[in-house]
């Protein structure tokens, strides 16, 4: 079985897909961990150093890649089904499930932990929520091609990880 979860950041994709590669007994994947693997840079070294366009391609070129393998749980980066025919590759190859959030659930998880995210650590807090809005206004048509979707109402893991396994049964 292959599964990927797709959503914007701090959404919780990474926490989410660990849960139910244990739970599923499958091989988790990060995408972008996977990318710093074979970069020896961070996501956030990488865009500054190579720039968005070689982010993409390499992205893109590992995604690709693992979505010949067998069986999976992936966690694919937030930007990732944006880019070139990326979420019609996903939905061919996977189980794709957005675990949507609503703006106000992503505000405060990013707040928190803003710092360790290099693309909104700049931004003041009344400039936050509106980044977060314009992205998932631009993402959102990509976002909504999944297979399945994980509602906003499902705030707590364990709901969302029974949502999902209900929904492979």
């Amino acid at each position: 079985m292959k599964i990927s979860l797709l959503g914007y950041m701090g959404s919780g994709k990474s926490s989410l897909a660990k849960l139910l590669a244990a739970h599923l007994e499958l091989p988790l994947l990060d995408l972008d961990h996977l990318i710093e693997e074979e970069c020896g840079q961070s996501v956030s070294e990488l865009i500054f150093n190579r720039g968005e366009l070689f982010f993409r391609q390499k992205e893109r070129e590992i995604l690709l890649d693992i979505l010949q393998k067998p069986d999976f749980v992936l966690a694919l980066g937030g930007g990732t089904p944006c880019y070139y025919d990326n979420m019609d590759q996903v939905n061919r190859s996977s189980i794709s499930i957005y675990l949507e959030r609503s703006i106000q659930d992503l505000y405060d998880v990013l707040a928190k932990d803003r710092r360790e995210r290099p693309l909104i650590a700049h931004l003041a807090d009344q400039d936050l929520k509106e980044f977060i809005a314009k992205h998932l206004f631009e993402r959102r048509e990509f976002y909504e091609k999944a297979i399945f979707k994980i509602s906003q109402k499902q705030k707590d893991e364990e709901e969302r990880l029974h949502s999902i396994l209900n929904y492979l049964k």
